[in-house]
């Protein structure tokens, strides 16, 4: 890179706010520190504004083009993004059924020049997501489908509760819709537990005590140990799709989402999903 050229991190970012191009800089430590605060408090910090205001326009416009390629399919579901069919006791928080209407373009729908691909594999960037979640490195995960995507949840729908495969997700709200509440109950389990109890709860309508919620906007950063909060998108209404850009992480590499829910989001599967079955990397032993 010449001495003129401007880094990549810089013309992505609003730079005003979050000037973050150079790692262990004082503005860099400064930011790291608010975001593990913030993680270690309630699994969950954003980071307002992050983006450039200048690429916010162009955020929702390169949504808006990708959202008709997502896999639509109004389905019932479950928290854990299981078999509906899987054996499990009376209780369990996994025989509560849901109805999912949001629906995902995967990966390979995301073009390379789209400001989301670009964040994503952003060396400067992933230095600065470990950082925040206090670890050494991150890995892109390893699914050729779920690794990045956007999430689209048309007026009338939701994206119900569930935990995410990944343990940290980062997100970027690119539209708003009417509605359209994050919620969340951080910490709900963890790698060692699962908490069903808690979680029974929560899709019984009785655990508001433990819903947290977020009002976001377009450009705002999201950083998320989603994989230990239980979470979910209330109904979008009006007439405008709420559309996230979901960038998926983890601590761990060769990471890669079940045939089951991979079928679910996605309507397909692919070799690589094929292939994990005989290789499934988790960093828990949780239902998933």
């Amino acid at each position: 890179m010449s001495g003129t050229e401007t880094p990549v991190i810089a013309r992505l970012l609003n730079t005003a706010r979050y000037p973050l191009t150079q790692p262990g800089s004082v503005a860099w430590r400064h930011t790291v520190s608010h975001a593990r605060a913030a993680l270690r408090g309630g699994g969950c910090c954003v980071l307002s504004d992050f983006i450039a205001p200048e690429l916010v326009d162009t955020l929702r416009a390169q949504s808006a083009a990708m959202a008709p390629a997502a896999h639509y399919r109004v389905e019932t579901v479950n928290a854990y993004n299981i078999a509906l069919d899987t054996p499990l006791p009376a209780e369990h928080p996994g025989r509560v059924r849901m109805q999912r209407g949001n629906a995902f373009v995967p990966r390979d729908k995301i073009p390379a020049g789209a400001v989301i691909q670009r964040l994503y594999t952003e060396p400067v960037f992933q230095r600065f997501v470990a950082d925040c979640f206090e670890l050494a490195q991150v890995h892109e995960l390893a699914d050729p489908l779920a690794s990045l995507c956007l999430n689209v949840v048309p007026p009338g729908e939701s994206h119900p509760w569930h935990f995410d495969v990944n343990e940290l997700t980062v997100s970027m709200l690119t539209q708003a819709g009417e509605g359209g509440i994050f919620e969340y109950c951080p910490n709900i389990r963890s790698a060692d537990a699962e908490n069903f109890d808690d979680v029974r709860a929560v899709l019984d309508d009785r655990g508001e005590h433990l819903v947290h919620r977020l009002s976001l906007r377009p450009g705002d950063l999201q950083l998320f140990r989603g994989r230990y909060a239980l979470h979910r998108v209330t109904p979008v209404r009006g007439t405008v799709a709420r559309h996230t850009a979901i960038l998926a992480y983890t601590q761990h590499p060769g990471v890669v989402s079940s045939l089951e829910r991979t079928r679910q989001l996605f309507g397909r599967v692919t070799p690589e999903h094929r292939a994990a079955i005989r290789r499934t990397v988790r960093a828990d032993r949780l239902l998933d």
